[in-house]
């Protein structure tokens, strides 16, 4: 069904399996001319300027290009110490420490003079070979999991200069490496596309999701309704019946005292206490499956933090405003300190209402208020106290809630859908480039070098069970 090359032969080469016959089969260190590394310049943080020289670090690097928005600079002086990581037009980057390890781009000219940090390392490749061949098989997701191959069971998360010489590189013809970069730079772009169109897609989804929940949180159902000024700059007009009210007047809202504390050693990988932390809120529920667990003196040293079915909890620290609904309790649960839990008293409101307001801009813009441009991310109970929400009858509290269900809930699975294309998408992507460059499908045809009888990436979506209608062009919707 798709094209592949007359002959194959063995690689050698463990997970690489056979290659075609007439490729060479090599290490990158045949390639370059010079391998190295950056170092880390004396003086830490005090020796960045405002303007200099670019001093490239690991958040810059990218599968996609170098990202030098946020690029450091340092002076003409201290670039001048360290002549053995100046970087010259074409040479390779790959990052080397951490969770970025494998991440690979190549220095464009229009960069100019430039160095890079330990955790970067370069490659300056021989003149008469295609960097753009090269650095595609380096961020191929054959090296990717080669390099993660060779990082299982290392003590620290890091790639040295010797293992990256040793990278297996295959090496058609020099025509041959032309007409495969020059093919998937194309059909990358159009899949790369059609990922930011879908991208675009979601997000306006979501920008109609929480347009949907700020209204109707506001301004109810019924637009019929005479309006009154709220008198609260982050609220507006709302139904003239409704009431405004603050969290002191109508909630129970506590969390773990200063004193109470858990320290390292009290979160316990098994258990039968729960303790919930900001990082187990998730789509509005809590993820028990990734909790801690703490032991029964923790547990009951704070009756007033134990947890009920119906809660809502609320994020106080880092990223704050986060909300979840206590929709069940496989066991009993508890408090870190980054987490308020919250309950109405005498019937003031639903929680399934209240959760809205949490999702609302009533509460966004309250939240950026106090904050009066600290960059500081903590939500203080006194302050939460005295946010201010509009409260319409238990009635419509029942409607508001229903609807907004439902309407966010096909919202949600449109979105879903969406991601689901994209992430399809990103597949093909990965497939297309890793089965061109290790020749399991062929682009290139010495004898009818305009036309190819295969298309690899239909060939890709065979492989991945894509629907054959799938669009991948540039202009696709």
């Amino acid at each position: 069904m798709f094209e592949r090359y007359e002959a194959y032969k063995d690689s050698g080469i463990e997970r690489l399996g056979d290659v075609p016959v007439h490729w060479d089969v090599i290490r990158v260190k045949d390639t370059v001319m010079k391998i190295g590394n950056g170092v880390t310049p004396k003086g830490g943080s005090q020796i960045y300027t405002e303007t200099g020289i670019p001093f490239l670090r690991s958040q810059n690097v990218y599968d996609d290009g170098l990202r030098i928005a946020n690029v450091s600079f340092i002076s003409k002086e201290i670039h001048n110490c360290m002549k053995g990581s100046q970087l010259k037009a074409g040479d390779i980057l790959i990052n080397i420490t951490g969770a970025s390890i494998g991440r690979t781009c190549v220095v464009p000219a229009k960069l100019g003079i430039a160095n890079i940090n330990q955790h970067i390392a370069f490659l300056r490749p021989k003149f008469w070979f295609n960097v753009g061949y090269i650095s595609i098989f380096i961020k191929s997701p054959f090296t990717k999991n080669y390099i993660q191959f060779e990082q299982n069971g290392a003590s620290k998360e890091a790639f040295n200069l010797n293992q990256i010489a040793n990278i297996p590189l295959l090496l058609p013809k020099p025509a041959e490496q032309q007409a495969i970069v020059t093919y998937l730079d194309t059909k990358t772009a159009q899949i790369d596309r059609k990922i930011d169109l879908l991208n675009q897609k979601a997000t306006q989804y979501g920008k109609l999701k929480q347009s949907i929940i700020n209204e109707t949180v506001t301004r109810g159902l019924d637009k019929t309704v005479a309006m009154n000024d709220s008198g609260i700059e982050w609220i507006g007009e709302i139904p003239a019946h409704w009431e405004i009210k603050r969290i002191k007047d109508t909630t129970y809202v506590k969390g773990r005292i200063g004193w109470q504390g858990l320290r390292n050693e009290d979160f316990l990988a098994t258990g039968d206490y729960f303790c919930v932390t900001g990082t187990d809120l998730r789509n509005g529920a809590i993820d028990w499956t990734n909790c801690y667990f703490v032991d029964q003196n923790r547990f009951y040293q704070d009756p007033y933090i134990q947890l009920r079915i119906n809660d809502i909890l609320i994020t106080k620290d880092g990223t704050i405003g986060k909300v979840a609904v206590v929709e069940n309790l496989p066991l009993p649960a508890t408090l870190n300190s980054g987490v308020f839990v919250t309950r109405p008293i005498k019937f003031f409101y639903l929680t399934n209402f209240i959760y809205w307001i949490y999702n609302s801009s009533q509460f966004t813009a309250y939240i950026d208020l106090t904050k009066g441009g600290s960059t500081i991310q903590h939500l203080y109970q006194n302050v939460f106290n005295r946010f201010i929400f509009t409260l319409p009858s238990l009635p419509e509290q029942t409607a508001i809630a229903a609807y907004l269900d439902e309407k966010t809930a096909k919202i949600d699975q449109i979105i879903t859908t969406i991601n689901i294309q994209i992430d399809k998408l990103k597949e093909l992507r990965k497939t297309l480039i890793n089965d061109v460059v290790t020749g399991k499908i062929k682009v290139f045809d010495e004898n009818n070098k305009d036309k190819l009888t295969t298309d690899p990436v239909d060939y890709a979506k065979w492989k991945l069970g894509l629907d054959e209608n799938v669009s991948i062009e540039a202009n696709a919707s």
